[in-house]
Parts: structure tokens; sequence; C-alpha cells
């Protein structure tokens, strides 16, 4: 038998109130168009509870306890790769049959859902303590020093490796369509390096990295823009400059140049590219030049830089400021990754 529609919160009501001013159980059914015995449940009930309202804990009881709701948290918080199916299996070994659905329901009711896990730095016992002995040192020093530094890093753009498309509204048929497709080409299509630097003030040079760079090429790309970029953010000749430890930033010449061009340089933890925030600035650039949709490395370049020049200065000190906050989360993670 098909299960009927149930009646709705003001129906019963209007049921109750017309059974207050003597109408009688027949003649309520049929000007309401509901069963009499319907009408007689919802007067009865009204009776005994004073409410038309459901009574809580109807409809068949759940198979899983909240003991062992509680038990399915601290297994999934203990080892968050376990799958539904395991934790099934495993219920079905102490006689409870349920389903994937079943469990994976009662993980929602506690918040948790399935995702997929975040990509992070390989970070070991010295990586941890390096990040942690940054935090803690820097942890005091105020918003005016942040202001001062200058960012940089390198990254690669990729001419049809990233796209922001994940979904189109089309009709079935039109899959196909050039509209509805997103085009790729073997090996990406080839990509391009960038080197750059910001500091709170807006963005500095950008400039490409022709082949791989070595040393040479890194005291060179240093030399050209590190000085020029800091004049053109107005941070004179006393600030601090940041670069991660890859073994072309520290190799011997490239420390001489720096110390000959009495540039102070950040003491940097190695594998901690959450702690700049050039890596945001460089999400926010793939994004605008992706929009663009260049058709070779020329334009990839060439949009690049015009979309660097553009990036708000608003932006770049929204990303400096309260760095301190960082440092924190750091501590509080105990030196991993944090969400930045």
């Amino acid at each position: 038998m098909a299960k009927t529609k149930e009646i709705s919160l003001d129906l019963r009501e209007r049921i109750v109130n017309a059974h207050k001013d003597g109408e009688g159980y027949t003649r309520l059914s049929k000007h309401f168009q509901v069963s009499r015995t319907a009408v007689r449940c919802i007067i009865k009930k009204f009776k005994e509870t004073n409410t038309v309202e459901n009574k809580t804990g109807r409809g068949r009881k759940r198979k899983i306890s909240k003991t062992l709701e509680r038990k399915l948290v601290r297994e999934v918080s203990k080892d968050p790769r376990t799958t539904a199916k395991t934790l099934v299996n495993d219920l079905a070994k102490s006689g409870i049959d349920v389903s994937t659905k079943t469990v994976t329901r009662a993980l929602h009711r506690n918040e948790l859902r399935g995702c997929r896990p975040r990509k992070t730095p390989l970070l070991k016992k010295r990586h941890l303590q390096a990040r942690m002995k940054f935090a803690k040192d820097n942890l005091g020093e105020c918003d005016a020093y942040w202001k001062r530094v200058l960012w940089s890093d390198e990254t690669k753009l990729e001419l049809f490796g990233h796209r922001d498309v994940a979904y189109v509204w089309r009709k079935k048929g039109e899959a196909f369509n050039p509209k509805n497709t997103v085009p790729t080409v073997k090996h990406g299509g080839g990509s391009i390096m960038l080197w750059g630097c910001f500091s709170a003030f807006g963005t500095g040079n950008l400039v490409r990295v022709e082949g791989n760079m070595k040393k040479e090429d890194y005291k060179k790309i240093l030399k050209d823009n590190l000085r020029q970029s800091a004049r053109k953010l107005g941070l004179g000749r006393h600030f601090v400059f940041q670069h991660d430890n890859d073994p072309k930033h520290t190799s011997l010449l490239v420390k001489k140049y720096l110390q000959m061009s009495k540039v102070s340089v950040l003491d940097w933890p190695a594998q901690s590219p959450d702690l700049n925030p050039i890596e945001n600035l460089w999400g926010t650039l793939k994004s605008r030049v992706c929009a663009r949709r260049p058709t070779n490395l020329e334009e990839l370049e060439r949009f690049a830089k015009e979309e660097w020049a553009v990036i708000p200065q608003e932006t770049c000190l929204k990303l400096v400021e309260n760095y301190s906050k960082r440092l924190k989360a750091v501590i509080k993670q105990k030196g991993y990754t944090i969400d930045y």
C-alpha cells in the first residue's frame, strides 16, 4: 500500500478548532477531505497532549545506537583513512548488519564528511623543529617589521595545465559541442617559469626564467630586480629579503652577492610554502591568467605580467597584515602544515 501524505500542522489545527465549535467527526471528514479515522486520531491526540504536533522519537529506531555511533566517531578520529566499508565489516563481525549509507549518515550527524586529503610537503622531525623555532623566534616582531619584508619565489605556469571550469550546463547529446569542452594537448602544451616578489605595498618585478635556472641565473635575477623592486615599493635600502632554501638560493655565490649588497635575508625554515604569503598571490595570478585563455607561451607570459601588475595593493597588504597569526597557527599545529 502506498504511503499517504502526512496531514499538515495547519490542517490539524483547523480540524481541532472546528471540533471545538461543535462539528462532528463525519462533517469534519467531508469538509476537510480527510478520513474519519484521521479526524478522530487528531482530536484524540489533542485531548491527551494539548498539541497537534508529532511526538518526538516517532519512526523506526536507528540500527546504530548512540553508544555505537560514538564508537564509529572514535574509530575515524584515530584513523581518518578508515572507509565506511571497513566500518560496516567491523560491525558485521559484532552481529550488526547495516549498510555503508547507514554508517555514512551516522558520521554526517557528527559533522564528519568524506573529503580528498590535502597535499602537503613531507615534514620530518627536523623540519617541524625548524618551523617551530622560526615561529617562536619571530612571534614578537610587530606588523611594521613584516611590512618591510620583500617576499619572493618561483612558480610554473602551464599553458593548458590549469583550467578553472569544473562543470558546464548542457543538454543531452551536446557533450562534444566545442563550447562544452576543455581543450587539452599532449605534455600540457608547454609551460614557463616565473620569478616574482612583493611586499605589503604591492607587487614587485615579475620575470620569466629561461631554461633551467642555475645559481648564476638566480644571481642575475636578483641583481636586475631586487633593488629595483624595493625602490618601486618604497622599501628603501633597509628591507628584509625572503627566499626559500632551494640549493640555488643558498649557494655560496648567491650568499656572497647578498652579503656584498648588504641585503638582510630572513632565516627561512625548509618545507614551508604555507608560511610564504606569495603562494596566495600565485593562486590569484594563475586564476586570472587562466580566465584570459592564453593560446601560446608568449601570451601566457604577457598575460601573467599584465595581471601581476594590476593586483591591488590592498590584496598584498591583507596577506602581510597580522603575519603573527600564521606563526601562532604553526605553534598550535606543533610545526605541521597550516591552513593558509
